[in-house]
């Protein structure tokens, strides 16, 4: 399972004051303790004006690289900021990401391809108004993105499918369009990553943790194998650990059993 650390995201309050406050302490703290609970990428998005953005992820890029060398998931929808993060990073990254509107394809692919970095492709086109609601829809998006990806010459394990999650609280079958697309997914490009932001389901409901981690373990054994989370969540970890148990991919449940003998901190 791969982990995308969420928490250094400029969306967030304590994160958008401590850019636009260059408070480098801070966000060296988030780092470091995503970095210690093994995150795989460290998602960095600025968050802020447009204007500003290209300067505040730069420094982002900078202070994050001072203290860990974990590879870097560039958050941005503006291809100039992506291009100029990539002169910054230190290590391949990942890039957050493309959707099926075409004039942003057109933008992203040629730079995806010469860096050959790994690239998550949301399930929606953002020239079209409105959320893909169906399985149906995502899957049409997808094929899209899919086929451009494919002529430009981008392996299919390159790249990082989110299907799109949203809250069940206005959907009571959010959940089950998610699992069937994974599923979907799985079978129509079996080479490729599923991915996804797993707070989005419990948005507007309470005890959203409890939600959160029955849902990984459910898009788990589904197909999903890749997360972007904030794995300094322990529990979330035991749960993970449990999960793939179940499902038969722990030979001779060792993952488990080490994990559990270190209190399921999965340090690098």
């Amino acid at each position: 399972m791969l982990f995308v650390g969420e928490l250094i995201n400029g969306t967030r309050s304590l994160v958008k004051e401590a850019v636009l406050n260059r408070d480098a302490d801070y966000i060296k703290g988030l780092a470091k303790s995503q970095t210690e609970a093994g995150a795989d990428y460290l998602d960095v998005n600025a968050g802020t004006d447009p204007e500003r953005e290209t300067e505040d992820l730069l420094w982002l890029i900078d202070v994050v690289q001072s203290v860990v060398d974990t590879p870097i998931c560039i958050d941005s929808s503006t291809p100039s900021a992506i291009k100029e993060a990539l002169k910054a990073v230190k290590s391949t990254p990942m890039i957050n990401s493309i959707n099926g509107d075409p004039k942003k394809l057109e933008e992203f692919i040629p730079i995806i391809k010469e860096r050959d970095c790994p690239v998550i492709a949301l399930c929606l086109d953002e020239s079209k108004s409105g959320m893909p609601k169906s399985v149906d829809e995502r899957m049409e998006v997808l094929e899209r993105i899919m086929a451009a990806t494919r002529q430009a010459g981008i392996r299919d394990d390159k790249v990082y499918i989110d299907p799109l999650i949203l809250t069940v609280a206005t959907n009571q079958n959010a959940g089950n369009i998610i699992f069937d697309c994974i599923k979907l997914i799985r079978q129509e490009y079996p080479e490729t990553h599923i991915i996804g932001g797993l707070s989005n389901i419990s948005f507007g409901l309470p005890k959203r943790s409890l939600i959160n981690k029955t849902f990984l373990a459910l898009a788990v054994a589904a197909g999903m194998d890749s997360a972007i989370v904030n794995p300094c969540d322990r529990e979330l970890l035991e749960i993970l650990y449990a999960t793939e148990l179940l499902l038969g991919r722990d030979k001779f449940c060792r993952k488990y059993t080490t994990a559990a003998k270190e209190g399921f901190v999965n340090k690098k």
